[in-house]
């Protein structure tokens, strides 16, 4: 499943190539196989969001979630990147909550919400925007969570040198099979530790995340039930991830990041993906996501309307008119 440069992606004006994306792609079996890629698969960048549904096991395996009463929601959450949306807040106010800390022990910024609703309400409310707001907002309750119960000192919980990342940071070269010297490690847009390493690698713990799930161990099984039950929790309204799971039943697990990466697992094919925008434009996502799943024949090759805008995404003008499209070069070719 080679694609070469097929997977590039453009954004068409007037009928006239304006801008080019170079895409990366890593496409792994559950044996560890690289059965598929375009340009690098070995391409060398940071997991960013992706890293989520890794992050949180440490706190899983510690038996936290369930010391805390937790469930699917706030799993769900924690391994999301929310929208923002009052129902994201909520929850992680809640968790918060459970272990006695309010959004302030938070070592995340805050940010707009990713989610035009989420936006929309918090401008409306006149709401001041708080780190609960952050994308990752679940993510750090859940470290903070796991500093609490486990004694640990919960300030600095998001330093490399704390115990909440230096488990983590086990568990991740356990995934990838990267020696913790090969791992790349820096400090991601949320504040916490972020880790890097080639795409393959990403891919290749994506795929194991599957077979796991899909052989019923314990703990993956909770993560990716908890991601495909509740999208709207993972990103929210109109979010990819959202629609994606939603529109393909939960086949696919989808987890996207900042810088233009993202990775898939399809547990029923025992298949994980990972692709890396060279540019890091996160509009060129989706085109070669959708293509690679058709191909797969995950995704028919008619896609439902939710999904299709993805494929040939409108470009814009400020009077709200189609002025072009963002779509993949081979199809513009």
């Amino acid at each position: 499943m080679d694609y070469s440069h097929e997977l590039d992606v453009v954004a068409v004006r007037g009928g006239q190539v304006e801008s080019c994306h170079r895409v990366h792609a890593a496409i792994v079996a559950d044996d560890d196989t690289l059965i598929g890629g375009a340009r690098n698969p070995q391409e060398v960048t940071f997991w960013r969001s992706c890293a989520k549904p890794f992050q949180v096991i440490p706190f899983v395996q510690a038996g936290g979630l369930d010391e805390l009463g937790w469930g699917s929601d706030e799993l769900a959450v924690a391994c999301g990147s929310h929208g923002g949306e009052p129902e994201h807040v909520a929850i992680v106010e809640r968790m918060l909550r459970d272990v006695g800390r309010e959004e302030g022990d938070l070592a995340c910024g805050a940010h707009e919400p990713l989610s035009p609703r989420g936006a929309k309400l918090a401008r409306e409310c006149g709401k001041t925007l708080t780190r609960l707001h952050n994308n990752c907002s679940g993510k750090h309750a859940a470290m903070l969570a796991r500093a609490e119960i486990t004694g640990w000192p919960t300030h600095s919980y998001d330093r490399l040198e704390h115990p909440v990342q230096q488990a983590i940071l086990a568990y991740m070269t356990r995934w990838t099979d990267l020696a913790q010297p090969e791992m790349l490690l820096a400090v991601d847009g949320c504040g916490v530790v972020v880790f890097g390493g080639p795409i393959e690698r990403m891919a290749r713990a994506y795929a194991r995340l599957g077979k796991a799930a899909r052989a019923g161990e314990e703990i993956p099984a909770r993560i990716v039930s908890s991601m495909i039950e509740h999208p709207f929790l993972v990103g929210g309204t109109d979010r990819f991830d959202t629609v994606l799971m939603e529109e393909t039943g939960g086949a696919v697990l989808s987890k996207t990041g900042a810088e233009g990466v993202h990775s898939l697992a399809v547990p029923e094919l025992g298949v994980g993906i990972t692709i890396k925008v060279e540019d890091g434009a996160q509009r060129a996502l989706f085109p070669p996501l959708l293509r690679i799943l058709q191909n797969l024949k995950v995704l028919p090759t008619t896609l439902q309307p939710r999904l299709a805008e993805y494929l040939n995404k409108p470009l814009k003008n400020s009077r709200g008119e189609s002025v072009g499209q963002v779509m993949l070069a081979a199809d513009f070719a």
